[in-house]
């Protein structure tokens, strides 16, 4: 998967020092104009600009920051949410298995059919003739109680949506 530069937080965090070295020289800037008149150089405009410009940067850092910090948060919950939903994905495949009673080879080749293989790929991969594959797969059909692979894909995934993977608890929505 081709990451993009959202997705490397070093990329944002090295910007976000770079932004704070610039609003720090800025600050030193700001606070050596101030220093030979103190308050009163702010009723020149060009330093009332230059001191707002600056304080607006640091805002902006301020904001860039606490906004990564949650971006990472929610990537991290999100792939928390995907670890479940794998295993609970697995979790069912395997309930399923074991109330259709199938045999380890029928088990190996639904494995295969769920995760998109074809017959001869799969007779491929366990060393057999693409004929006992498909007998196999016909076995899996007929105790599933479904006509395809398609028919199956779908029975496994209504009853993983069928309610929440994890309860909601006050520290997760």
């Amino acid at each position: 998967m081709k990451q993009t530069v959202s997705s490397h937080p070093v990329t944002l965090v090295l910007l976000i020092a770079v932004q704070s070295f610039c609003a720090a020289f800025f600050l030193w800037d700001v606070a050596s104009d101030l220093a030979p008149d103190g308050v009163r150089a702010l009723a020149h405009l060009h330093l009332a600009i230059e001191t707002g410009a600056a304080l607006a940067l640091l805002s902006a850092i301020v904001f860039e920051a606490r906004y990564l910090m949650a971006l990472l948060r929610r990537k991290a919950h999100l792939e928390e949410q995907v670890s479940i939903a794998t295993g609970a994905f697995h979790d069912i495949i395997l309930a399923h298995f074991d109330r259709w009673t199938l045999t380890p080879a029928e088990r190996d080749v639904a494995m295969f059919a769920i995760k998109g293989f074809s017959v001869t790929e799969t007779a491929e991969l366990r060393g057999s003739a693409p004929g006992t594959v498909k007998a196999q797969l016909n076995a899996v059909y007929r105790k599933a109680g479904v006509s395809g692979r398609g028919a199956l894909l779908g029975l496994l995934v209504d009853e993983l949506l069928a309610g929440p993977l994890v309860e909601a608890t006050p520290d997760r929505p």
